[in-house]
């Protein structure tokens, strides 16, 4: 059985607000839904990220009606050998901004037209896609707040009525002379407990969240004890629901913590925009005056790092946020930016180290929002200001879980500890329970050894 099309999906892993099932259908009435197990993307994820992915796909398949065509392979090969097995005049995707799948497609769209074929990208796993937002003069955005007044007043479109049925779906076990289906592969050993996956998982979290803690999320959000969060991160990175219709959802809610939940939308957008104009940033510092920054090496380095990773630093609210990120392949974002600052201003460790290992282990794991989010810590990323800004982990902690319950939860070492004063274990009157590290640096002292590494950055861009 021939197919007009093929529908190729990558993070886009749902069936509703789906623009390219319209442009499929207006192609012909028939498709071939298409995901490809690409080895270059693979390999550098976590097993946690992929486990949470293989699942995505079942039950994408499950919703197409058992139809999804899954290979393995380069898709600069496989894709259009798919096309031709199929007679296809067209793949459909929706667009791809990172520096990876720019190339991906960019070969793959000239592999197709040079049979006659077509590559149709139609929208984008953002709100408004890289490239629209721009300056007066086009120049791209290279500080969040004008960006966001800008993406705001430049708009997105409302949510796409599809499903299932947009399409018709043809059967893959009918096609020949294509790359040989495989299985969707078992779920890796993942000691993390994973979220639910799925297009409908989606929309049920999106849907509670919506229902009472979005009116709370402006208090709540920086509480990590607290269930003020949306957890919908890991969605949106696989594309089960679209920013589109949490954006056209939250449009009828009017209050401040709604406004405050939008802008986290709009900082997607911005850091999707930033690695679109700017792809060495996925590596390297967005401002290269901060290639002078001198960061610790050598084998004290490795032992400070492994500490940090393991959550053994000697700083609850840190070795929290660590053992977080172990225990549940997430970690709340107040803590990502507390243990960020920890590795980059107490331990003088590069960015990426950090980056590196938090791409190994988050299920919602995005390359643009994790490599921005920690040069904006770092304060080599796109808001300079923040280079001057060292978190003290006690008062952080002390701050945003006052009563030390976050804390608590895990790090077990602490458990009977009242109060605040798990914040600061090493002043016990008992000492430090059983266990449990003293801290590994002293805060005070590493903060005046950052800041004076920092004016060395400042001093030299004079």
């Amino acid at each position: 059985m021939g197919a007009d099309s093929v529908v190729w999906f990558r993070r886009d892993l749902r069936v509703r607000d789906q623009p390219i099932f319209l442009a499929a259908a207006d192609t012909g009435p028939s498709a071939l839904a298409l995901f490809v197990l690409d080895p270059a993307l693979l390999d550098p994820s976590g097993p946690a990220r992929r486990t949470f992915m293989y699942r995505c796909l079942r039950s994408l398949d499950e919703d197409l009606g058992g139809r999804l065509l899954v290979v393995r392979g380069d898709p600069v090969q496989v894709v259009p050998r798919i096309a031709e097995s199929v007679g296809a005049k067209a793949v459909h995707i929706a667009a791809d901004y990172g520096p990876y799948g720019t190339r991906r497609d960019e070969a793959v769209d000239k592999a197709l037209a040079a049979d006659d074929r077509e590559l149709i990208r139609t929208g984008s796993p953002y709100a408004v896609a890289p490239g629209r937002v721009t300056k007066a003069d086009g120049d791209p955005f290279k500080v969040f707040t004008p960006f966001r007044r800008a993406w705001a007043r430049h708009g997105w479109r409302g949510p796409a009525d599809t499903s299932a049925d947009t399409v018709g779906w043809i059967d893959p076990s009918d096609k020949d002379g294509g790359p040989r289906a495989v299985a969707v592969p078992d779920d890796e050993t993942v000691d993390a407990t994973l979220p639910d996956p799925g297009e409908d998982a989606a929309h049920h979290q999106w849907k509670a969240f919506l229902s009472d803690a979005v009116d709370h999320y402006g208090e709540d959000r920086n509480r990590p004890a607290v269930e003020g969060t949306s957890r919908m991160s890991v969605y949106l990175k696989w594309g089960c629901i679209h920013p589109r219709t949490m954006l056209h959802d939250l449009s009828r809610k009017r209050s401040d913590s709604a406004e405050t939940y939008r802008t986290e939308l709009a900082w997607r957008d911005f850091y999707g925009d930033v690695l679109h104009q700017r792809p060495d940033s996925a590596r390297r510092n967005y401002d290269t005056s901060f290639d002078a920054l001198p960061v610790a090496s050598g084998s004290k380095a490795d032992e400070l790092f492994t500490a940090w990773q393991q959550g053994r630093t000697g700083y609850p609210i840190v070795d929290a946020g660590m053992r977080q990120l172990r225990a549940q392949a997430w970690m709340h974002n107040r803590l990502r930016m507390i243990v960020a600052s920890f590795l980059v201003k107490d331990l003088h460790l590069p960015w990426w180290w950090g980056a590196r290992h938090f791409m190994q282990l988050l299920v919602d794991g995005d390359l643009a929002a994790n490599q921005h989010g920690w040069q904006w810590t770092a304060g080599s990323g796109t808001d300079a200001a923040p280079y001057f800004r060292v978190f003290n982990p006690v008062t952080q902690g002390e701050r945003f879980d006052p009563d030390g319950d976050y804390v608590r939860q895990f790090v077990p070492e602490l458990a009977d500890v009242p109060g605040k004063a798990v914040h600061q274990p090493w002043k016990l009157p008992d000492g430090i329970p059983g266990g449990y590290p003293e801290p590994i640096v002293d805060h005070k002292a590493e903060r005046e050894e950052a800041l004076a590494r920092y004016e060395r950055v400042k001093a030299a861009r004079r």
